[in-house]
C-alpha cells in the first residue's frame, strides 16, 4: 500500500493529512504556531518555527506507517510571503507574510510612478500591499544590510520543500502572486527583476505544481522516519492547492474559501486580465489560470469578534440565536477590513468598522452582521467578474467558516449562487496530496484526480425572498467604505 502526504502551511497552523491510494484520508493532524505583530499592521513569522511543526507533524501523522509505504508528499500554504535566505541558505529575517501592510508607499510606487498598465503588461497584476515584490522594495529601503545579503528568495511552503529536498524551487500558482511572474508565459518577468533591483539567480526554479522537484535528502528521511525514494512534489498556493481539492478545474468553476482570507476562484483554460485589475491573474495548479479576488480577513473576522471581543470560542453558540427572518434586515453593518483590504479596493488604510449600531442593538445583530459583512466583501469580488461576462451560478464552498450552517445561507443569498459542500472538509491539504499522487504517477493529471477523488455532499440553494433582501442590503453596504475612504486615511 502507497500513501501521499498534504499539506496546508496555514497562517496560524499546519495542517497534516495522509491519503491512501483510493484518496481516503486515513489520518489528520495540527500544528500550530504563532503570528508575531511587531508594529501596527506588521505580520511576521519564523520560518523555523514551521519546519518544527512539519517535522513533529509528519512523526505523529506517519508512525504507524511503514517508511517505504510513504510515496510522495505535496505541500500548498500561504501565498505572497517573504522569506530570504543568505549564502548560507540561512534566513535572513522573520518571514514578512501576506496580510501584512507595511508597504503601502512602496505598492503605491508601483502603481502610480512605474504604472498599473506596466505592471499589468509584464505580470498580468498591479501592486498589492501582500505581494512579495513590494515587500522587498521596503527591505532595501529600509534593511539595506539584509537586502544585500539575499542569495535565494523564496515562499513560505516552498522553504519547507528546500529543507526536504535541498532544492529551492516554487511552483507557478504561488510566484504568481510575487508581482515577479510573467504569468501568461510561466517565467520570470526579467522587467519586474530589473525593477526591483533583482537577479535571475536570486529566484527559485519555477514547477508545475505536480511536478517532482527532488526526494528527501538523507538527512531529512532519518529525522522524518520515512525512506529517501520519498518524492517531493512542488505543490500549490493555499488557493489554488483547495480549488484542486474541490474539484475546481478546467473552465469556468468556481470555489470560495472562508479561511483566515476569504477568495473568490475562478478557473479557466486560457489566460485572462481583468480589465480593472480588480481581481487577481495567477497560473493554476493544473496547468491552466484563474481570476481571483482576496479579501484579507474572512472567517478571522468572526474568531475576533467572538475570541477578542465577546470572550467565548463557542461560535455555535453565538450563531444559535439566529433566525432565517433576520437575513437582510439586519440595521447594523459591518466593513470586514481588519487588515486593510485587498481586492477589489487594495487600501491597506481601510479598517473595520460597525455602522448603524444603538442603545437597542443586541449581540446576535452584531455577530450576524460580521458573517454578513464578510459575504459582502465577497460578493464585491463577484460583482467584478460578472461585469466581465463571465457567468457563475454554481461555487463550491470550503474553509473553517464553512462548516457554519448559517454562514452557508447567508453566502449563497448574498451572491444568488448554489453552494456545493464537499465531503471533506479539509482544504488545501487535500489538494496537495492530490498533487503528490499525480507527480507520484497515480493519475495523469490533477483532473483526473479530482474526478475520481472529489465527492459532494450537500447543495445549498438561495432563497430568492432572502436573497431579494440581501440586494437591498448590498447596496447599502456599498455606500459605506467610499463615504469613509478619506477619514481612514486621517485615522490610520
Amino acid at each position: 500500500m502507497n500513501y501521499f502526504i498534504g499539506a496546508d502551511l496555514g497562517t496560524s497552523a499546519l495542517k497534516l493529512l495522509l491519503f491512501d491510494e483510493s484518496g481516503t484520508i486515513v489520518k489528520t493532524v495540527t500544528r500550530s504556531y504563532p503570528v508575531s505583530f511587531p508594529a501596527p499592521g506588521w505580520s511576521e513569522q519564523s520560518p523555523e518555527d514551521w519546519w518544527d511543526a512539519f517535522v513533529s507533524g509528519v512523526r505523529e501523522l506517519t508512525e504507524k506507517i511503514a517508511p517505504a509505504e510513504i510515496a510522495a508528499i505535496g505541500l500548498g500554504g500561504q501565498m505572497h510571503g517573504l522569506v530570504a535566505l543568505d549564502s548560507e541558505d540561512r534566513v535572513i529575517r522573520p518571514a514578512i507574510l501576506w496580510n501584512d501592510g507595511r508597504t503601502d508607499k512602496e505598492t503605491a510606487w508601483l502603481n502610480s510612478e512605474i504604472g498599473k498598465e506596466t505592471l499589468s503588461a509584464h505580470t498580468a497584476n498591479i501592486a498589492f500591499a501582500g505581494f512579495t515584490a513590494p515587500k522587498l522594495l521596503w527591505m532595501q529601503e529600509n534593511e539595506p544590510e539584509n537586502f544585500a545579503k539575499i542569495r535565494k528568495i523564496m515562499l513560505p511552503k516552498d522553504y519547507v520543500s528546500y529543507r526536504l529536498t535541498g532544492v529551492h524551487c516554487t511552483d507557478y500558482s504561488d510566484a504568481s502572486g510575487m508581482l515577479l511572474l510573467d504569468v501568461e508565459n510561466r517565467a520570470w518577468s526579467k522587467e519586474m527583476l530589473e525593477i526591483c533591483n533583482l537577479r535571475e539567480e536570486q529566484m527559485p526554479t519555477l514547477y508545475e505544481s505536480h511536478q517532482v522537484v527532488g526526494k528527501l535528502t538523507p538527512s531529512v528521511a532519518e529525522l522524518l522516519g520515512l525512506s529517501e525514494h520519498t518524492l517531493v512534489v512542488a505543490g500549490a498556493g493555499d488557493n489554488a492547492a483547495a480549488a484542486i481539492g474541490t474539484g475546481t478545474v478546467g473552465e469556468g468553476k468556481c470555489n470560495i474559501s472562508l479561511g483566515t482570507s476569504g477568495t473568490i476562484f475562478i478557473s479557466s483554460k486560457s489566460f485572462s486580465v481583468d480589465p480593472y485589475n480588480a481581481l487577481h491573474s495567477f497560473c493554476h495548479a493544473d496547468g491552466g489560470y484563474h481570476l481571483m479576488g482576496c479579501i484579507l480577513s474572512a472567517a478571522s473576522c468572526n474568531k475576533w469578534f467572538c475570541e477578542d471581543i465577546l470572550g467565548t470560542d463557542d461560535y455555535a453558540a453565538e450563531q444559535a440565536g439566529i433566525t432565517e427572518d433576520q437575513l437582510g434586515q439586519n440595521s447594523v453593518f459591518f466593513l470586514p477590513y481588519l487588515m486593510g483590504e485587498r481586492s477589489p479596493i487594495n487600501d491597506t488604510d481601510a479598517r473595520g468598522t460597525f455602522v448603524g449600531l444603538r442603545m437597542d442593538t443586541r449581540r446576535e445583530e452584531m455577530v450576524l452582521a460580521v458573517l454578513e459583512g464578510v459575504a459582502f466583501a465577497i460578493r464585491d469580488c463577484l460583482e467584478i467578474a460578472r461585469a466581465q461576462g463571465i457567468q457563475i451560478d454554481t461555487s463550491g464552498l470550503c474553509g473553517g467558516g464553512a462548516k457554519s450552517k448559517l454562514w452557508q445561507t447567508i453566502i449563497a443569498s448574498v451572491l444568488n449562487l448554489t453552494l456545493t459542500i464537499p465531503k471533506t472538509e479539509q482544504g488545501p491539504d487535500y489538494g496537495a496530496a492530490m498533487l503528490a499522487m499525480v507527480g507520484a504517477g497515480v493519475y495523469p493529471t490533477a483532473k483526473d484526480a479530482a474526478d475520481a477523488i472529489v465527492q459532494l455532499k450537500e447543495f445549498i440553494t438561495p432563497d430568492p425572498k432572502i436573497t431579494s433582501r440581501y440586494d437591498w442590503q448590498y447596496a447599502k453596504f456599498k455606500e459605506i467604505y467610499p463615504s469613509m475612504k478619506e477619514l481612514f486615511q486621517k485615522i490610520k
